[in-house]
Order: C-alpha cells, then structure tokens, then sequence
C-alpha cells in the first residue's frame, strides 16, 4: 500500500510562492499527473514528495505517517530525471545495480533484480552498453531501471519524455504506462504536455502560478473545467469576455452586441465573465440562423483527420470550429452556432479548488 496526502503544502523563494496551499490525496497504485506551464509549481512539488526540497507550510503523509522532514533516503520513493542522469563511464547493468550495491546485498541477488528489471523495461540485452550507445528512449528505460530496482513503493518522475522525439515519446508513455500498471506502483508524473497527462493518467492535478486549479480524470479537465484557466490549458478554446446576464434558469453572456448562451455556475447576474467554447462546440452552418454568427475571411487549416474552420467576428473577434476532413468553402456565407459554452468570472481566485476525489466518496469506489 502507498497512499500519498499533500495537506496544506507551501514553498515560497523569496518574493516568489512556488507552491501556495495544495493539498492533494493520491490513492494506492494511482497514476497522477501533475499538469501545468512552465514556472506553475508542479516540480517543486514533485521534488517536496521526494524530500530534495523541505516545505515552508503544511504536511507531507504517506500511507499516514508524516515524512516532512524525512530526506529523501529515508521515503519510499525513487524519482526518474528529465536528465536521466546515467553514469557515463558505467555499463547498464552497473547503472542499474548502483542502488543494489550500496545496500550490500549479495552479488546474485543484484545480478538476478537487474536482469529482471531490464526485461521489464524491455531492455534483456542491452546489460554490457554504455549510455552513449544507447538511444534517448533506452537511455530513458534504463534511468525508469534503476529507479524501479529499488523497490520503491512510489515512482516520481519529472518529465522524463521531454528530450525525446514526437514519435518515441508517443511509444515511451504507453510504455510507461504498461511498467506502472504491471508493477502496480503509485506513480506521481510530473508534465506540461497535456497529450501526456491525459493519455497516461487516472486523474489529473493542473496547477498555475503554485495554485492547483483542479483534480480530475482526463473527461472531467476537459468537458467540465473548474476555472478559465484550466478551459484555455486544456486543448482549445475560444475564449471571450463579456457581462452575464441570469434570467430565472437560463443565462446569457453579452458580448458587445451579441448574445452568447451560457452554463453560468451559479454567478450573479452583472458578473463579467470570461466566456469558453471548444471548437467540436461550434456547429457550422451555410445559411443564416437566428441564434449564429456570421463569419467574415474564413479559412481552413486541415489537420489530417479533421479540420479547423477559423474566422472573425465583430463582436468575438477570432473564432475557431472544428469541421470534418470533406468541409470545403466556396463563395457562400459562413456561420457558427454555440452550442456549449461556459462563463468563469473574470475575477475568479481558484485557491479554494481542492481534491475532489478526497472529498467525493462515489470517485474512491
């Protein structure tokens, strides 16, 4: 069992609060990834959990003992670099057995761990190569060898796929994801690739500016986004600012002179607001509608698979909808209808947003 609880944790460098009052609950075997930019907090909290860094506030507990203070030795935890940081002049096998013989123990019990956690890591016979013959996906399975070799009850890893190519971090994440899965290990993966976080892990905790703006698994983040921030993050959005306005159960938000409906949370009537609609809820027409808008220097950007219809409006300014790989335009007018939007209040401090899994029993079933 390896239950990890972050209550209240805080890191503030000088003038500047890295991490500001996060508190989350990771349960046994869970894949959690820690999302954000650059700067947002989520490696300093990553490297408070593996002891490199003390907290100035709040608890660190795992599996209900409180390790704050412990240095990273004495945690059950191994971290896996962005560097890999792999000795240079050491074979695989003498990478991956470095922590095996620090403890002492026997040469056959080293011997028989490395071999089986290079065939885990599907490196069986790479043992006698030295990094510099290996490539950045090897080198990267060897550094995940070496921490897993130990036994640790929770793998850390700080975005370990960002040096490697678009296609090998593509097999390397289902890679990562089959190792954790079989190992059953409690994993904390820290990211700022959204692709990343939300193919890999269970849930998902998105941080911005050392605030963590909410937790959830990949369809939660995205269909029903806590904040605008974590809208506009998390793939596309067309973003607007505007005033709400409440009428008994339905809501609008005024734009200049357009009217957008609106899922408004329960905001007061007169709250300014900032608006978001994702492209796949932007359903396109040819002829006008009462409810749509009309498109002016309209043009298509093909993605393969599908396409994006891009366009201004007086009012919206750019707007973006996704359109099937047969869309074509010709002479005719173009509209778009929302057909989901939602409003955040413009002023919003998320700082309250907390776990929700550690608060919703249905999600801990």
């Amino acid at each position: 069992m390896a239950e990890v609880e972050l209550r209240n944790v805080s890191k503030v460098y000088k003038d500047t609060v890295a991490v500001d009052d996060v508190s989350l609950h990771i349960r046994d075997r869970e894949f959690v990834a820690l999302l954000g930019p650059s700067g947002c907090g989520k490696t300093t909290t990553l490297r408070m959990l593996a002891g490199f860094i003390r907290p100035d506030g709040g608890q660190i507990l795992i599996d209900g003992h409180d390790v704050t203070d412990l240095p990273p030795e004495r945690r059950p935890t191994a971290m896996v670099f962005q560097s890999y940081a792999l000795w240079p002049h050491m074979t695989v096998a003498d990478n991956v057995a470095f922590g095996l013989r620090l403890r002492k123990l026997a040469r056959n019990v080293v011997e028989e761990r490395t071999a089986r956690m290079l065939d885990v890591v599907g490196l069986p016979g790479v043992t006698k190569r030295y990094p510099s013959q290996l490539s950045g996906g090897q080198q990267q399975r060897v550094a995940l060898a070496r921490a897993l070799v130990l036994g640790p009850k929770i793998l850390l890893l700080d975005e370990p796929l960002s040096n490697l190519d678009a296609k090998l971090r593509v097999r390397m994440r289902d890679e990562i994801r089959r190792i954790q899965q079989e190992l059953q290990i409690t994993t904390v993966y820290v990211t700022h690739d959204q692709e990343e976080a939300l193919t890999m892990a269970d849930r998902i905790a998105v941080m911005n500016k050392g605030v963590l703006q909410q937790v959830g698994d990949a369809l939660d983040i995205y269909d029903r986004p806590a904040t605008a921030f974590v809208a506009d993050f998390i793939g596309s959005s067309n973003l607007l600012s505007g005033t709400l306005r409440v009428a008994g159960a339905s809501a609008v938000a005024e734009v200049g002179t357009a009217r957008v409906p609106v899922d408004a949370d329960g905001l007061a009537d007169g709250t300014a607001v900032t608006v978001s609609a994702r492209p796949e809820d932007m359903e396109v027409l040819r002829a006008p509608a009462a409810d749509a808008f009309a498109l002016e220097d309209a043009r298509l950007v093909n993605f393969g698979a599908y396409k994006r219809l891009l366009g201004r409006h007086p009012a919206f300014g750019q707007l973006e909808a996704r359109v099937p790989k047969s869309f074509r335009l010709d002479n005719a007018p173009v509209y778009v209808r929302f057909t989901r939007a939602r409003a955040f209040a413009s002023d919003e401090a998320p700082a309250d947003i907390t776990d929700k899994a550690a608060r919703d029993p249905a999600r801990n079933r």
